[in-house]
């Protein structure tokens, strides 16, 4: 027969569910106590604030909570907070030059008309920066496959699309 639950045993789960993370975020030294059932998306924004970060589908389906986790793009919203622990994370704030220059992708969205309500822009932000930072060749049909993990209400794509290829190296 289990025990019944005291206020003790309720209040040892209750510390048994947090966990001490240390990661790297947008450059700065980051350390936080997180509940382990956390995802990165609410961490981000709970804890730091960092709103580029947006809260879509929170099933990895939309693509508005992407981040860069040391250098490949994930879905933050299905990442567990706790997995961060020692990893580097980009955010959208993050692209932004030490004295607040926009990055030349972010600089491509605006150039290009890439921006219609803003939701989903910070997430095809980093899926491009992803892109460009890989250094590879991509031909049109690669590009648009890649950002095809992006969902939008307002545009038919193009622009984005646009404003990748031209930072993007294509073959």
């Amino acid at each position: 027969m289990t025990p019944p639950l005291t206020r003790r045993t309720k209040e040892v789960s209750s510390r048994m569910r947090k966990q001490l993370i240390r990661c790297t975020i947008n450059g700065r030294a980051a350390e936080t106590v997180v509940d382990i059932r956390a995802s990165l998306t609410d961490m981000l924004r709970g804890e730091y604030r960092l709103t580029s970060v947006k809260k879509g589908c929170e099933v990895g389906e939309c693509g508005a909570c992407n981040v860069i986790i040391n250098g490949e793009c994930f879905n933050s919203c299905i990442y567990l907070a706790i997995w961060a622990d020692g990893k580097e994370i980009t955010t959208t704030e993050g692209l932004l030059s030490a004295d607040g220059e926009l990055s030349a992708i972010q600089q491509a969205f605006i150039d290009e008309g890439a921006v219609q309500c803003g939701f989903c822009t910070p997430g095809f932000l980093m899926s491009a920066a992803e892109i460009i930072r890989s250094g590879k060749a991509y031909n049109d049909e690669e590009l648009r496959k890649m950002l095809s993990g992006h969902l939008c209400r307002c545009t038919g794509y193009e622009n984005i699309f646009r404003a990748v290829r031209k930072l993007a190296l294509t073959r």
